[in-house]
């Protein structure tokens, strides 16, 4: 739930001038949103959402230990491939819809291991039938 929460924090943040650097700058999608937040992460009003969408998300499946654990596993595994993304295309091409610049890149890569290794941490433990803490 934490993390959930914190990715709808990052996601309002997004949005407030002043926590986000040009603001006037930001685009809906594209390389070209020269908005930052922090003054750090590029960001764009569908990075702002998909932060928004992912922190719902991730509410929605932490009212029980198994969806927290997928989440966290799954969200994981999504910005690792976020990085691998990241690398491999050019900062100032069409692909770089979302968009993502090198700062990014190592968030991501602290978020995906930090999730995965949260939901193997926190996984429950099944005997007998019954999840043990």
């Amino acid at each position: 739930m934490v993390v959930a929460a914190v990715f709808l924090l990052v996601g309002i943040l997004g949005f407030i001038p002043g926590i986000t650097s040009d603001f006037d700058t930001m685009t809906f999608a594209g390389h070209e949103s020269g908005a930052m937040l922090l003054g750090i992460f590029n960001v764009s009003v569908l990075h702002n959402l998909v932060h928004l969408a992912f922190g719902v998300v991730g509410l929605v499946l932490a009212r029980s230990a198994a969806g927290a654990n997928a989440f966290l596993l799954v969200g994981g595994i999504i910005y690792l491939g976020l990085v691998l993304y990241g690398l491999i295309i050019d900062e100032a091409s069409a692909a770089n819809f979302v968009p993502l610049n090198a700062a990014d890149n190592w968030l991501h890569l602290v978020l995906g291991v930090g999730m995965i290794g949260l939901a193997l941490a926190l996984r429950p433990r099944y005997a007998g039938g019954h999840t043990t803490a």
